[in-house]
């Protein structure tokens, strides 16, 4: 499936695809919550405390984008609410990037 042209995603040099989140910690539940300052906006259950948090946001993107959780990794923003992920070339292309767009409406959207 095409990459669809949305503000929070990104082609890079490698063929892998950025997307920008920006991340809301503590939450009841994990979900996307439209957008944030041109990132997708998503609620997670896991606190921010020794990576729970980014190890549960690339989990609940591999879920969505229906790949791996090996073809997903942190490309910026470690400790900060502002991430990035990397999703590998080697998949970009079959991702679920739709339920991705779908998403990003401003009904939240539970997984």
């Amino acid at each position: 499936m095409p990459l669809p042209k949305l503000s929070f995603l990104r082609t890079d040099k490698d063929g892998s695809v950025i997307v920008d989140i920006h991340v809301i910690p503590n939450a009841t539940r994990t979900q996307a919550d439209g957008l944030h300052d041109g990132a997708l906006r998503v609620r997670l259950h896991a606190p921010p405390v020794d990576g729970k948090a980014n190890l549960a946001l690339m989990a609940w993107l591999a879920s969505t984008l229906q790949v791996a959780k090996s073809h997903i990794s942190l490309a910026r923003g470690q400790t900060s609410k502002r991430k990035q992920l990397r999703v590998s070339a080697a998949v970009s292309s079959h991702a679920n990037w739709s339920a991705l767009r779908d998403q990003a409406t401003d009904k939240p959207s539970t997984l």
